[in-house]
């Protein structure tokens, strides 16, 4: 059997990208090419708690890293990402849009980074966010990054790592910034009426960051703020709302692209429900 990669999920606060990651890497559960450990912060980003995941994560001598969480510019990932540094592990980053401030960082330091900018930030005011609208803002932000490509562009990208690690050939890391056309691409859809369905989804999602960034950091009264974050809620809802009616159009189609993954971390494609995924042709 070939090379059992070991993949080290680092976790530092919540994006939209972040809660599956580690099972989209290994839908049902039956990969024998590699091995997953997780560590995480929970849900906050300080210094201290990013230093002890960090510190923890290579305790356990990882092929691949893989830092995934908000915030990157602040001080905690900071500092994480200066530890992962000097381990010579090679390390993708998956973080939101404001991360785009870091890439000149990120390329000197060796580091791959998938940055999406649909991934917005959730509106964080007392008044609003419980623990019932956090979920459901994450629910909808799942739906339109699965439906519109951006999961399977992220697990793309990061199984052409592993396949790398496993066979010792060159391994260039992802620099990859996913904008609405290179989702959309990635999603494979059949339909011209679910593709534009699944970009404006997408385009919709990007710009909600727009109201909670200036809802939670800008405005400080309430009175201004409070409608800011759920007018933002709304907005993502409608996105995931664009999201199923594109995946719809494609089911009724008998269309939907399909691409498990096999034992061997291969990954095979279908589109006709009744089908069997095939095997990708080996040279």
């Amino acid at each position: 059997m070939s090379k059992i990669v070991k993949v080290g999920v680092l976790k530092a606060g919540c994006i939209g990208s972040l809660p599956l990651i580690e099972f989209l890497l290994d839908e049902r559960a039956d990969r024998e090419d590699i091995q997953v450990k997780v560590i995480g912060s929970g849900a906050k980003v300080t210094t201290e708690q990013c230093i002890e995941s960090a510190e923890q994560i290579l305790k356990y001598d990882v092929d691949l890293i893989i830092f995934i969480g908000p915030a990157q510019t602040t001080q905690g990932p900071s500092e994480a990402r200066r530890i992962l540094r000097v381990s010579n592990k090679p390390v993708i980053v998956v973080s939101d849009s404001p991360a785009k401030r870091i890439i000149k960082e990120l390329d000197e330091s060796g580091f791959g980074y998938i940055i999406v900018e649909a991934d917005s930030m959730i509106g964080a005011r007392r008044e609003f966010l419980d623990p019932a609208e956090m979920a459901l803002y994450n629910s909808d932000i799942i739906k339109v990054l699965a439906v519109t490509g951006v999961l399977n562009l992220i697990v793309s990208e990061i199984d052409r790592v592993i396949d790398a690690i496993k066979s010792g050939g060159e391994l260039n890391l992802p620099r990859l910034i996913i904008d609405g056309k290179r989702a959309v691409e990635a999603a494979g859809f059949s339909n011209p009426y679910a593709r534009a369905k699944a970009m404006a989804a997408y385009e919709l999602a990007k710009q909600v960051s727009t109201l909670t960034f200036e809802a939670c950091f800008k405005v400080q009264e309430p009175e201004t703020y409070i409608p800011l974050v759920a007018a933002a809620h709304e907005i993502m809802r409608t996105a995931a709302k664009l999201a199923d009616e594109a995946r719809e159009i494609e089911k009724k189609n008998d269309s939907v692209l399909r691409r498990p993954h096999f034992r061997d971390g291969s990954r095979g494609e279908k589109r006709l429900l009744m089908e069997r995924p095939r095997r990708p042709v080996t040279s």
